[in-house]
């Protein structure tokens, strides 16, 4: 009897099996399954090379992602020619003359008080929150770098969109805000290291206040006007500026009970029963006459002692490099005979 031997087929042995096997068994097998085994070996060995590449692709490509610098919109800034920089906002203009970038400067907007010479050598574009983009244009700026709070939005649309690079610059008002503005603009400008030497005396600054208020016994209870309309009086509640300077100085926003910016009542404000009334000495709605004969103050603390404390408004609001210092002198106002003034050991 003829015996014959079964020839072995693909389907016998699986490619993912005969790639495993030794080529000796390899050489038993049909040629077609010879070429798959050879095949599958093949994809392997291509698989086991490519992949420590790829992880370097993406160890390479991971830290340089998570350090993208980005600007208050979660914009890239990339890397902007800042040979003509237009800065909008007081607190921006402050950190950028502070860093040594005055030279690059070419115009300020009218909130830009800090150092007093910024608006005096340079062109104003105007008020930060009625700007027009044709007078910030005709500057000729390679940047625009303006806060957050800029304005009013359609002329940011138009900015945004012109062929000039435009970094926003947030606004928030805590002392973490303050010195991540400061290090955010220096690594966005090149000045990393004059901003991480002004941010360390920043948060020096901060620091110290900190002790200072430890030191308050008794808190003053105070009300920020920021405008009297016909008798009626425009106060700061939370989520303002003005509430934020409050609590930096160790005071107490008797407005705390709304947001924003809001009329009070007299019946609200003598409940309130404010110990010190805060305004502004510049701007639109510095204090003006003698804002405690005002019927709406009638019958307060604040009134009957005569208690009106008034402050520069962008360095009171502005939030910038100096406001460690600014504090710390509300604080020896609103705190009479409590702590000692700046400078006083």
């Amino acid at each position: 009897m003829t015996m014959t031997t079964p020839a072995l087929s693909a389907t016998a042995l699986p490619p993912g099996d005969l790639a495993s096997r030794s080529d000796g068994a390899l050489e038993a097998a049909s040629p077609h399954a010879r070429g798959l085994a050879r095949a599958g070996r093949f994809v392997r060995r291509a698989a086991s090379l490519a992949l420590p590449l790829v992880l370097a692709a993406a160890l390479l490509a991971g830290p340089a992602a998570a350090d993208t610098l980005l600007d208050a919109r979660g914009t890239p800034v990339g890397t902007p020619d800042t040979a003509r920089i237009v800065s909008i906002g007081g607190a921006v203009t402050e950190i950028l003359y502070d860093l040594g970038l005055e030279d690059r400067i070419v115009a300020v907007d009218t909130t830009s008080t800090a150092p007093p010479r910024a608006l005096a050598e340079k062109p104003n574009v105007g008020y930060m929150r009625a700007l027009a983009a044709e007078g910030v244009l005709s500057t000729g700026p390679t940047l625009i770098v303006a806060t957050e709070g800029a304005g009013p939005p359609e002329v940011m649309e138009v900015l945004g969109a012109s062929s000039v690079p435009l970094v926003l610059v947030d606004d928030a008002t805590t002392p973490e805000a303050v010195t991540g503005r400061i290090r955010f603009l220096a690594a966005a400008l090149g000045a990393e290291e004059r901003g991480e030497a002004l941010a360390g005396t920043v948060e020096k600054g901060f620091a110290d206040l900190a002790k200072v208020r430890a030191g308050i016994r008794t808190p003053a209870r105070v009300l920020f006007v920021i405008s009297l309309r016909d008798g009626v009086p425009m106060a700061a509640g939370t989520g303002t500026a003005a509430d934020s300077i409050i609590g930096l100085a160790g005071g107490v926003n008797v407005a705390a009970g709304f947001e924003g910016y809001k009329p009070m009542s007299e019946e609200a404000v003598l409940a309130a029963a404010p110990d010190v009334v805060l305004m502004m000495t510049s701007g639109a709605h510095a204090a003006g006459g003698d804002v405690l004969a005002s019927p709406a103050f009638r019958g307060t603390p604040a009134a009957a002692n005569g208690r009106l404390v008034t402050m520069d408004g962008q360095s009171l609001l502005g939030f910038g490099p100096r406001t460690p210092e600014v504090a710390r002198a509300l604080a020896a106002e609103l705190h009479p005979g409590q702590i000692a003034a700046a400078g006083t050991p």
